[in-house]
């Protein structure tokens, strides 16, 4: 009888065993599918990050081309104004000269009459 249960213990055992051995590849195979799960999404969040760089640099060359379009309009509405400032500058001149002249002539003909 004690060879028996010898048996049945080592049988039971060999059970026990077996059942904690496919627990352990059960949870080493679950393991490897999170960690795969887990390289998967970090792969998926690189290449939408990459995506999203790629989109922010062609907007901000974008911004750039329209920055530098602006700025050279800004330039020529510059250079316009400072030549417009100068007309002004010489028509007010012209003007107050001829309003001398004006100023002169009446005092003449005042003079006269």
């Amino acid at each position: 009888m004690a060879s028996s249960s010898s048996r049945r213990r080592s049988s039971s055992e060999e059970d026990l065993w077996q059942i904690m051995d496919q627990r352990k590849r059960k949870r080493m195979q679950s393991n490897r599918e999170s960690a795969r799960r887990s390289r998967m999404r970090k792969r998926k969040q690189l290449d939408d990050l990459m995506k999203q760089m790629t989109q922010l640099k062609m907007e901000n060359n974008e911004i750039i081309i329209s920055l530098n379009s602006k700025t050279q309009l800004l330039f020529n509405f510059e250079a316009e104004n400072s030549i417009l400032r100068g007309q002004v500058s010489e028509i007010t001149h012209r003007l107050e000269s001829l309003n001398e002249i004006i100023n002169y002539l009446n005092g003449v003909f005042e003079t006269v009459m």
